[in-house]
This record gives C-alpha cells, structure tokens and sequence, in this order.
C-alpha cells in the first residue's frame, strides 16, 4: 500500500450514481479506479465512455448538456481553472432560446490563455486568446460575457440566417449593448469578414429599430400629442440641418436619439464635435432638442416622456422659432 492508495475506495457501481457522474483519471484515481480499469470499461458496450482524453462519464448513451460542459472543463484543466465556455454553448446558458444546449452542438467553444498547450479533440474546440474575458457564472458554468460569446460565435456560423436570429434576440431580449457586441467584433474579428459584416449590420438595424419603437411607446404611453415621426429639418433656402427622429412643429421641439448607431446604411457614426454643432445651430433657430439614448428609452421610457412633456410646456413661453421645412427622410 502506498501514500496514494485510497483507505476505502467507493464501489464503482457507487459511483456512477453520483450527482456529477464526469470524472478525470486524477479524480477517479481518488477513488480507487486505475486508469487501465477505466479504460476498460469505456470498451464497446461497456457502462463507461470517454468523450475526451483524460475524461470519463460514467454511463452509457447521450450526455445532457451540463455534462457535455463539465466533460469540456475537465478536459481544459477542471471547472475552476484558466478556460471560460464561449460562442454558442455560453449563449444557451446565458438563457439565449434560438441556441440549441450544449450537448446538440458539434463542438463547444472554450477559451483558454495563449500560453496554454492544449489542442482541440472531440467535442472541446480550444480557442487560445490573449484577452481572456472576465467569467460571469451560470449554474456553477464560468461563461464570456454575452457580448464576447456573440463575437466568437459570430465568426464560426455560416449563413446570414443564424446570425441575424442571435444578434435579434441578443438586442431585442435586453442580453447586452450592441456597442458592446461591436467593440467585441472589431478587437476579435477582421472587419472584412462575410460574418462580421453582415453582425454589424443586423446589429445596426435591430438597435435603431428598437430604439425607434421605445420612443413611440413612450409618446403614446405618455399622453404626448403625435409629432411628424422620422424626418428631416432644412432651412427654406435648402441648407439641410438634421434629421431627427420626432419633430413638434407647433412647438419647435425635436427628439433626436442619441449615441445609437447610424440612421440610414453606409452613415458615419458621427463625432462629438458634429452633435455639439447641430445642438448649437438648432438653439440658435429657437428648436428644442431632447436627446434621449436608447438605454433611457428602454429603461426610463415614463422619465423621457417627462423629459419631452417639459419641453413642449417651455416652448409655449418662449418667442416663435425660426421657419424650417419639414420633409420626411
């Protein structure tokens, strides 16, 4: 008997009947099973399997999706160590229902240091990064941030389809920003790729219609008499000011949404310097502008129809604005 050699080694039928029945060669090791004992009861039609090297789940017939996960962790070094699920398997237990689980994926995307020698076999594919994202914790899972699983999930799906369904329901489910999800392509990903591509774009597109749909929600929730919706103010002798996503004429108070992405494909984000401009040309007209974002918009919608409601009582006080042509953009 050796140092190493368990006082009482659990029966392994016992075993098989734990609550986590994945176990590494170390672990079974433990509990008095030798490496040539496992491996022979991971034959054909025996009651072992090995999914991974090193890794054992002590059953037969499909794994769930937790175990699937756990059998992953293990393989990387256990569930506590330098590795964090990623891409489509940390999205389905982020709660995202267009994601099949984990066990009806072809692979699991796992993120380890660069300095880790690890390879991809089997169900485990290892993506080595140099920055390794902060775990968030779901059901014992350390899982990437949603914003980082979309991006690498993003790069590894083929077709338009899937990836608009995920990047909807990442923006319209509330899972995260969509400035997060671009600040995680753009570090992550080449700009040129098909994939990323068509992200940023679905991306674009789900943010401002939603924002758009937030406003509206809140005018009407709010009580606030209907303005011309999505046009576009120009001076009566042509020099165009600004689109604007609300516009009273009566009252000379627009609603603009701020630090969204563009209002029209292929638009520029545009710069500081340009928003503090047209803030400054349209006071100068006698124009109220309320600039909500599309975070108060979804979180606040009662505050930012105060917010307009105000406007419109103030501007009953003040001298007429200046004429400007109303065209719908």
């Amino acid at each position: 008997m050796t140092d190493n050699t368990p006082l009482s080694p659990q029966p392994l039928h016992r075993l098989a009947d734990t609550s986590l029945p994945v176990l590494t060669t170390a672990e079974l090791r433990r509990h008095g099973v030798q490496p040539a004992v496992a491996h022979r009861r991971c034959r054909p039609g025996g009651p072992w399997q090995m999914p991974l090297p090193g890794v054992f789940v002590l059953h037969h017939g499909p794994l769930t999706g937790a175990e699937t996960l756990h059998a992953v962790l293990r393989y990387t070094g256990g569930p506590f160590g330098e590795a964090v699920i990623t891409g489509l398997a940390a999205l389905e237990r982020h709660g995202f229902t267009a994601v099949p689980p984990a066990n009806a994926l072809d692979r699991v995307d796992v993120l380890v240091p660069q300095v880790r020698r690890l390879r991809s076999v089997g169900i485990a594919r290892i993506v080595r990064t140099r920055h390794m994202p902060e775990p968030v914790r779901r059901g014992g899972f350390p899982l990437a941030p949603v914003a980082r699983a979309l991006a690498d999930a993003v790069g590894r799906l083929s077709g338009d389809v899937p990836v608009r369904r995920l990047l909807t329901e990442a923006v319209r489910g509330g899972y995260c920003e969509p400035q997060e999800v671009l600040r995680e392509l753009s570090r992550i990903r080449p700009a040129g790729q098909p994939q990323v591509v068509a992200a940023v774009e679905t991306l674009l597109s789900e943010s401002r219609a939603l924002a758009e749909e937030s406003l509206l929600a809140a005018v009407r929730h709010g009580g606030l008499p209907a303005p011309c919706w999505n046009v576009g103010l120009w001076l009566p002798d042509g020099p165009f000011l600004c689109a604007v996503d609300a516009y009273w004429p009566e009252r000379a108070v627009a609603v603009r949404i701020e630090g969204g992405p563009p209002r029209q494909r292929g638009q520029a984000v545009a710069e500081p310097g340009t928003a503090l401009r047209r803030r400054q040309t349209l006071a100068g007209l006698g124009i109220t502008l309320v600039r909500p974002t599309p975070r108060e918009l979804r979180c606040s919608p009662g505050a930012q129809a105060d917010a307009i409601r105000a406007a419109l009582r103030a501007a009953a006080d003040r001298p007429p604005a200046t004429y400007v042509v109303v065209l719908p953009r």
